[in-house]
């Protein structure tokens, strides 16, 4: 096939993926692999979303639609990619002035419709009955922060599905375990983290109100974990909050190092809030329960400020399998520190 010439099959065979090279940044489409610039190294990357990077309008457009009208050039767009056995985290938004058009394009497979529609029709009749059945799946409810809920047990899978080794070389190119593909398919939401003296890229989705998604900062207060989309919120509120420490007991202490216990129960809007923040980082997080069944164990540094956020673990209070620990978070400004250890060790302790 030409340079520019459309992807496709001929109708009624069987769809196949089709490699050749394009022109112009306008023909590439969702799930197309590309190769672009990154750190100065060529890398192939999957195409997961297209915006137009002046509007920040998002583009759905796939392998079945016709080219974007953009021959005079005006447009520039920007492509949400995923580097091809790369960890998840590196995802990122790229100018389509770093995709090389010297490289070969892979282009997605193309949908047979008729099939399409059968699975379409068999989705819709699986939902009706299970709206009959009374039991409809918490997890397609839309979470806002008053709706947030907590879970720190893992997803199982369909039985048949598992496999060990699938999971680690997932974990290794993906950096996710979760078997759910909506969650895996969730792009990152946040550009930037500001909490007291640190700014942290997040690492992955995490349910924040969609008038903080895509802002260039986020800042969140570090003794209260309230959030704010811009710094002169920020200021103000810091400017009145009279936290300086986690809202709980100190029930350990040794030198500058302390531990709080925070009840879920009692204390809803924090732990709700450090589960936001926890997702940044936890991609195999998945938030469906409330925090009320669960107690929050918070790591802390105490200087003359305060006592600044290490990381924390949770524990449910009434544990079937006597878990010592639920979810397990060091915050990325306090990584390769021995805090990792301090938390494991501490959770064990409490098992005692």
């Amino acid at each position: 096939m030409g340079s520019g010439s459309r992807p496709g099959t001929p109708g009624g065979t069987k769809p196949e993926t089709t490699v050749t090279t394009v022109s112009t940044t306008s023909q590439v489409t969702i799930g197309c692999k590309a190769f672009f610039e990154k750190d100065n190294e060529i890398r192939q990357a999957e195409i997961l979303s297209i915006r137009d990077k002046a509007q920040k309008r998002n583009i759905q457009r796939t392998a079945d639609d016709a080219p974007l009208d953009n021959d005079d050039g005006k447009v520039e767009y920007e492509f949400y990619v995923h580097y091809v056995e790369f960890n998840k985290r590196l995802d990122e938004w790229v100018p389509d002035s770093r995709m090389r058009m010297d490289k070969p394009v892979t282009f997605p497979k193309k949908k047979n419709k008729s099939t399409n529609a059968g699975q379409h029709q068999s989705a819709r009749d699986k939902r009706r009955k299970t709206n009959v059945g009374g039991s409809v799946a918490a997890a397609n409810a839309p979470q806002t922060p008053d709706t947030i809920r907590h879970d720190d047990a893992a997803y199982t899978a369909p039985q048949g599905t598992f496999s060990k080794e699938k999971e680690i070389e997932k974990l290794r190119t993906q950096g996710s375990m979760t078997q759910s593909t909506s969650e895996v398919a969730r792009m990152k939401n946040l550009n930037m983290i500001e909490m007291g003296k640190f700014q942290v890229e997040p690492w992955y989705f995490s349910p924040y109100p969609i008038e903080y998604a895509y802002i260039p900062t986020l800042y969140v207060c570090e003794f209260c974990l309230c959030f704010y989309s811009n710094r002169t919120q920020y200021a103000r509120h810091r400017a009145k909050c009279t936290l300086q420490h986690p809202p709980g007991n100190e029930i350990y202490r040794k030198d500058d190092i302390s531990f709080f216990e925070i009840d879920g129960r009692r204390q809803k809007t924090y732990c709700r809030n450090l589960c936001l923040l926890s997702k940044c980082f936890l991609d195999h997080k998945t938030l469906y329960y409330d925090v009320d069944p669960f107690l929050f164990y918070i790591l802390t540094k105490r200087d003359e400020k305060g006592f600044h956020i290490i990381g924390y673990f949770s524990k449910e209070k009434e544990s079937a399998d006597n878990y010592n620990l639920a979810c397990i978070l060091t915050l990325p400004q306090y990584q390769r520190m021995g805090f990792g250890r301090v938390l494991i060790q501490f959770s064990y302790e409490l098992s005692k």
